[in-house]
C-alpha cells in the first residue's frame, strides 16, 4: 500500500457544496478562498491531510481564459498549501475574472493573505518551508 500524497483533489459537486455551505470565506482581487474542516478522520484512514478544488465561472471569460486561470491556481494550491495551511481542512479557490493575469507574486500574495484571514494557517511551517516559498515566490 502506498502512503496518501500529502495532498489530493476535491472533484465531486458535493464536497464543493459542503466547503460553500460552511460560509467561511475571504476574497482578494485575484481568488476567492472557501475553508471548512474536513469530515471527521478514522483510525487509519488514507486520506491526506489536504484537499483543494478549483473552480471558475464563465464571469472569469471564455474557455481559455477560464482553463489558465484554473491552471495557475491549481499550481498555487499545489505549491502552497503544503507548507502554510493547516492540515485538515478542505479548501476552494474560486478564480475571479483578475486571476488569468494578475502577477503570479501578487496570486501567492492573496493566498497567504487568505489563508491569514480564514485563521487556516500553520503556527510555523514545516522543516525547510521558508526555503520552498522563497524559491516559488522567486525571491
Amino acid at each position: 500500500m502506498t502512503p496518501a500524497k500529502p495532498i489530493c483533489r476535491l472533484k465531486k459537486r458535493p464536497e464543493f457544496l459542503r466547503v460553500a455551505e460552511v460560509r467561511r470565506r475571504w476574497s482578494t482581487p485575484g481568488l476567492m478562498l472557501q475553508v471548512a474542516l474536513m469530515t471527521p478522520r478514522k483510525e487509519n484512514d488514507p486520506r491526506p491531510p489536504y484537499r483543494y478544488g478549483i473552480t471558475a465561472s464563465r464571469k472569469v471569460g471564455g474557455s481559455v481564459v477560464r482553463n489558465r486561470a484554473k491552471r495557475r491556481l491549481r499550481v498555487l494550491a499545489e505549491s502552497l498549501l503544503p507548507d502554510l495551511a493547516r492540515p485538515g481542512y478542505d479548501f476552494v479557490l474560486i478564480a475571479r475574472p483578475e486571476s488569468a493575469t494578475r502577477p503570479y507574486d501578487l496570486l501567492i500574495s492573496d493566498l497567504k493573505t487568505a489563508l491569514t484571514k480564514l485563521k487556516v494557517t500553520r503556527a510555523r511551517p514545516p522543516e525547510g518551508g521558508v526555503d520552498r516559498l522563497d524559491e516559488v515566490s522567486g525571491t
